[in-house]
């Protein structure tokens, strides 16, 4: 694969480092800086996702749970009919209902509150289930929140033995919060061709060296339309993961922390990045790689 014309278009942006493969086999890279570890942002949620889909596989919890019967001794003293009727589906799909995003970047550190799990639960709740896509942190905090508690350990340490230890991805760190819960909505530290790993093991359906780490039937649902498309979201939303153009879904975090899982082409595109420009981007993924592939 010629990168040519996309370095020079990604150099501007601030890409860091770029992996491509295709059935299998790396056939692009390249690296401005050296494939350190960072943070992910929100790429992170993706890796929430599949602790997700383990925990139900191994019967600790079921995403059609209401979110009442998943955390009873967290919930507000008056319960809004849309918490009412929430599911831990719908922690993973950005349609809780709540008016507003919590838990973002800016917010964390200046909470006064340091249960994060009661203040989740007793946020405004304005919209019934569904009828709005809003992209909120609360969710997928609460959905690795849920995992912690069943499974009784951090989150990094549940996924370290089923996911991160397979996909050869060593012992790394990730965001808690102020009661050392993993924070599972954002802040978990890996390089780029961990991240990679990560989406290749989404292309391949969950199977790594003839070991099927994640339901597979779990990756279709992930990767497949679960909150509708709408202005904000215009490729529609899975389990954690982005659609977007041609068919794809990905792994995606603030300033374009990518894995990008094209199915059509059984490829992986992945990216860390410092980018501000995310269409961008994006168009110069679509336009420069996604032809060649």
């Amino acid at each position: 694969m010629d990168l040519t014309r996309f370095v020079e278009r990604a150099t501007p942006l601030r890409v860091l480092n770029v992996r491509v493969s295709r059935n299998g086999e790396l056939i692009g890279q390249y690296d401005w800086e050296a494939d350190v570890r960072r943070n992910a942002y929100s790429a992170s949620k993706s890796f929430t996702s599949a602790a997700v889909g383990i925990a139900q596989k191994e019967g600790l919890l079921s995403i059609d749970e209401k979110l009442t019967d998943a955390f009873p001794d967290d919930l507000p003293d008056e319960i809004p009919l849309a918490l009412a009727a929430a599911t831990v589906r719908d922690l993973l799909t950005m349609s809780l209902g709540q008016e507003k995003p919590h838990l973002m970047g800016e917010q964390r550190p200046h909470y006064t509150e340091k249960d994060w799990v009661k203040l989740s639960l007793s946020l405004p709740f304005s919209h019934m289930l569904g009828e709005a896509f809003l992209y909120n942190n609360a969710g997928p905090y609460l959905a690795g929140i849920l995992v912690q508690r069943r499974a009784g350990q951090t989150l990094t340490s549940y996924l370290e033995p089923r996911l991160l230890k397979p996909l050869g991805i060593r012992h790394t760190v990730w965001e808690e919060d102020p009661l050392g819960h993993t924070f599972g909505a954002g802040g978990l530290f890996i390089c780029t061709e961990e991240l990679h790993k990560f989406g290749q093991l989404y292309l391949q359906e969950g199977s790594w060296n003839g070991k099927q780490i994640l339901p597979a039937e779990w990756v279709r649902e992930s990767l497949s339309v679960q909150a509708a498309p709408n202005p904000n979201n215009p490729y529609g939303y899975g389990y954690l993961f982005w659609g977007g153009p041609e068919g794809s879904f990905r792994a995606d975090g603030k300033f374009c922390q990518l894995s990008i899982i094209c199915r059509d082409k059984n490829a992986v595109i992945t990216m860390m990045s410092e980018c501000r420009d995310a269409d961008a981007l994006m168009k110069a993924i679509f336009e420069e790689i996604w032809p060649q592939l």
